[in-house]
């Protein structure tokens, strides 16, 4: 174990979950090492799965696990807009030990799928909401801006901005973004 996996591992909530989940991903001809401050493996220099802790539950993410045959029904895809990353939710070691054997054929496709060069096909369009449209109809300084940003920006805002179920809050949310689209900034940035 790398000392900075160790550390990582060491100040988890989740201290002997994570353990027994990398000594079974161990088990598979993966690298270890520190992503994001969490024990991520990859093969070839590409992610295949990390462990992460969450306050309920820790877990693994596959980071192609939308392409992974899921024989067991053992994935969860985190939110709706989740399109490629998969879960394997626990909450203690037996569950982990109960699908041992499971975690490693896991593993393992995540390395097939990598090696293989697959992708996940991502959606590409989403609907823009009537009151953005007519925002850059309004103001076509605004709409060259937002168009200015990375798709994955763009994506973000129109998910938040399409969420609302009053055309006011629709409203509101964009105006309270505008500066940050006009700054090119993304939602979180």
């Amino acid at each position: 174990m790398t000392k900075e996996v160790e550390q990582s591992i060491s100040k988890s909530d989740w201290k002997q979950e994570f353990e027994t989940l990398r000594e079974i991903i161990m088990d598979c001809p993966v690298t270890e090492e520190l992503k994001w401050n969490l024990p991520c493996y990859t093969d070839g220099g590409k992610n295949i799965v990390l462990i992460q802790g969450f306050k309920e539950y820790c877990a693994l993410l596959f980071f192609k696990g939308a392409l992974l045959k899921d024989e067991q029904h053992l994935l969860i895809q985190q939110t709706e807009n989740v399109q490629s990353a998969r879960q394997m939710r626990f909450t203690n070691v037996e569950d982990i030990l109960a699908v041992e054997n499971a975690i490693r054929d896991y593993v393992l496709e995540a390395m097939e799928v990598e090696k293989a060069g697959l992708k996940v096909e991502k959606k590409k369009t989403y609907e823009i909401p009537d009151e953005l449209e007519m925002k850059f109809d309004e103001d076509p300084a605004f709409k060259e801006a937002f168009e200015s940003l990375t798709p994955g920006r763009q994506r973000a805002y129109i998910l938040h901005f399409s969420k609302a179920k009053k055309t006011e809050t629709r409203t509101s949310r964009i105006e309270k973004y505008m500066p940050d689209i006009f700054a090119g900034k993304g939602m979180n940035d």
